[in-house]
């Protein structure tokens, strides 16, 4: 442990980081009787500390702080570690590794500010809703070239090791950062990216491509930053700023470490907050930077307003956010769409498209007279949207009420209802959104490619931790998914790989395969007659329906896997149709419009104008569509090959994170797990059951739990692989 003199390298930050050697003798110096320290279960903090008066008949008599005396089962009572303990910066180091330690652990440190703790192999980070003095170029200094055991935790420790291996290793590296909405997964990727940008950065600026924006790789990330912000990012209940898609940056090196280039994969963008926001949240901030008025002539241009209230689609929720200054970050945005190369045509176009997304929650239609057909209640919105996009208005209202589909070997006129064209608008709207975002993201990696020569890269993985709302539907399955793969991808590589070196190394020890904790899970989702199996096999019969979906899924799994269960009743318990026991927890699923949310349907006939639109841009992002769909099939066939807009959402969902799984698995990776320490962004306020919760989910219990089944030492303080 190292001194205060040496901790002086660290500057201000210092005091955040380590404990004093003053309060370190204190706490050595403290009496302590282990004999009847102990934690006791509470109703209303989760777990106190007290004194254990008796043990007898399998009951506890404790005393605690409060001088509260209280009898309990004995399972209720958890042994305390030595105050020599207190505050350590490896859990895994601690003799008793139970729940109330673990929290009172993290507890005692964020009081201290200090925000970053080992467990083990984990890394894990509160965040602490108020600046911290730990970035800095100094902290980045005192980081460089130390090894874990030699520095306080920190996520600069997490990446200059990654940086070491990867040079010493020769082999890719990843970070990967996990955590519920508001945990601050985004802050420490940004602060990954900030590390290696600042010890690797490119010599000579003049080896930058002189065609693209000039300064170095660096600016080059941070310009990205803005623009997939304001188009992927949103208010949402926790976090005021919240990504609401996952992503993978990858940061190139060449072969002495400097730094070469970047790019960025992104996962599950949410399209339905488009067209639906709760009421304590907001749309994407795009909308909002929009109407701020700071470009005039971009509301005259996109025939908007300056009030958001006049766009129903964008105005369900809130439509300010406190900590946020729209017109600040419309500057930024609009600033990033020119560094990053756009055209100006190119960034008219994509302020049109988002203009146009907007009016389409204001088209209104009506039924016909003594008819269940649809027909336009007034054009004036459909002109604005046609003019936007570059189409023909009566063509566009023509299509939409009348589509054209393929009958056999024959094109048909089918009639809407009004909810069929509702909902017809409310896809298309949601598809060019989220088209255009992919598109973006294409553009910002072709910007990054500098050309120069890739050795290595160090992959940052920045992904929505694992998800129990009162109601979950096919996101949050798919979201808990990804996290079940990535336990079980920790599991395998930290446990299953380390004891195939104890053999190697001939130490006696009695194999066991951690992956296999999730298999049952992992496998009833995803193996063949599993639920993306049964989803995708229902979106190809035209009858199907979520009766059938339900009835196909309780036949094929329950009472056969114990990882489907049906749900238990409860008292103001959303409606659920089945449960799935996953490693984090038991969760509730409802699978209403299941069916229509993975098959995700375009009008043909709506999409056929796109096109031929004036809008280039609007041509360009629709003009595979039907390429891809003639190639898988057409007709009743269609959804079997995965062929462009045909493939269904779970498909390439499954396809998009098996592509990360392999990525992942040819990489060393780093894991850090980020937790919201309470529900109100209050600074320096850590609420017991909502940190427990996200222990039990994200795996840091569980990994303590597997530790204590008996690994050897160097597994349980992550001593391997320690140069």
């Amino acid at each position: 442990m190292s001194t205060d003199a040496e901790m002086e390298q660290y500057g201000p930050a210092a005091i955040y980081l380590r404990k004093p050697e003053k309060e370190r003798i204190e706490a050595q110096n403290t009496p302590f009787d282990a004999k009847t320290a102990y934690f006791v279960a509470d109703p209303d903090d989760l777990y106190v500390r007290c004194k254990l008066i008796k043990k007898e008949g399998g009951k506890a008599t404790v005393e605690t702080d409060g001088g509260k005396t209280v009898t309990v089962k004995e399972d209720d009572i958890h042994a305390r570690n030595p105050p020599k303990f207190d505050k350590i910066e490896d859990m895994a180091m601690m003799t008793h590794l139970n729940e109330p330690c673990v929290l009172f652990n993290l507890k005692d440190r964020f009081a201290s500010w200090m925000i970053y703790t080992y467990s083990g192999l984990f890394c894990v980070v509160v965040n602490p809703y108020k600046w911290l003095p730990v970035y800095d170029a100094v902290v980045v200094a005192a980081y460089r070239g130390k090894k874990r055991i030699e520095a306080p935790p920190h996520i600069f420790s997490i990446s200059d090791n990654a940086y070491q291996f990867m040079l010493t290793d020769r082999e890719n590296q990843s970070v990967l950062i996990t955590g519920e909405s508001g945990a601050g997964k985004t802050v420490n990727t940004k602060r990954v990216i900030q590390y290696f940008a600042t010890i690797a950065a490119l010599g000579a600026k003049k080896e930058a491509n002189p065609s693209k924006m000039q300064g170095s790789l660096e600016d080059q990330i941070v310009a990205a930053n803005p623009l997939l912000e304001a188009y992927g990012n949103a208010k949402t209940v926790r976090n005021d700023n919240s990504s609401r898609f996952g992503k993978f940056i990858r940061i190139h090196f060449g072969t002495s470490g400097k730094l070469s280039s970047a790019d960025i994969e992104t996962y599950l963008l949410e399209k339905s907050r488009v067209t639906f926001q709760l009421s304590a949240e907001r749309s994407y901030h795009i909308f909002y930077q929009l109407m701020t008025a700071h470009k005039p002539e971009l509301i005259e241009l996109l025939l908007i307003t300056t009030n958001p209230y006049d766009f129903p689609m964008i105005s369900q929720g809130e439509i300010t956010v406190k900590s946020i200054d729209d017109v600040e970050e419309f500057i930024a945005t609009d600033t990033a769409i020119d560094i990053l190369g756009f055209t100006a045509d190119e960034k008219i176009n994509i302020y049109k498209l988002t203009g146009a997304v907007m009016h389409h929650g204001n088209m209104k239609f009506k039924q016909k007279q003594r008819e269940e057909q649809a027909e336009p209640d007034g054009t004036e919105v459909a002109d604005k949207i046609a003019y936007l996009l570059g189409l023909n208005s009566a063509d566009m209202l023509k299509c939409l009420c009348y589509p054209r589909v393929k009958v056999g070997n024959e094109m048909v006129t089918k009639g809407q209802t009004v909810p069929q064209v509702n909902n017809a608008v409310s896809a298309l709207c949601k598809s060019i959104y989220e088209k255009m975002f992919l598109w973006m993201v294409i553009r910002i990696n072709e910007m990054l490619d500098t050309k120069q020569s890739r050795a290595f890269f160090i992959g940052v993985l920045d992904i929505a931790g694992f998800e129990i709302f009162d109601f979950n539907s096919l996101e949050q399955l798919c979201i808990n998914f990804t996290n079940e793969k990535l336990q079980q991808f920790f599991n395998q590589h930290m446990f299953v790989l380390e004891q195939e070196e104890y053999k190697k190394e001939g130490i006696e020890w009695e194999f066991i395969d951690f992956g296999m904790d999730l298999a049952a899970c992992i496998e009833l989702i995803e193996k063949p007659m599993g639920i993306f199996s049964i989803l995708e096999e229902e979106c190809m019969f035209p009858k199907a329906s979520d009766t059938t979906f339900k009835n196909k899924l309780v036949d094929q799994h329950l009472g056969k896997t114990k990882a489907f269960e049906k749900p238990k009743p409860g008292k103001g318990k959303a409606e659920a149709h089945f449960s799935l026991v996953h490693y984090a927890g038991t969760v509730d699923y409802n699978i209403t419009g299941w069916l229509d949310k993975n098959k995700d349907p375009l009008n043909d006939s709506v999409v056929q104008l796109y096109q031929k639109s004036g809008n280039k841009l609007l041509c360009f992002l629709y003009a595979s569509h039907g390429a891809a769909e003639a190639e898988s099939g057409g007709g009743k066939k269609g959804g079997k090959k995965k062929g462009g807009s045909f493939q269904t959402v779970s498909a390439l969902f499954r396809e998009n994170l098996a592509k990360l799984m392999t990525n992942l698995r040819s990489t060393h990776p780093h894991f850090v797990r980020c937790l919201i320490p309470n529900e109100t962004k209050t600074p320096a306020l850590l609420d017991n059951f909502l940190v427990i919760h996200q222990l039990r989910c994200n795996g840091v219990l569980e990994g303590i739990r597997i530790c204590r089944k008996g690994f050897p030492s160097r597994i349980l303080y992550g001593d391997f692989k320690q140069r």
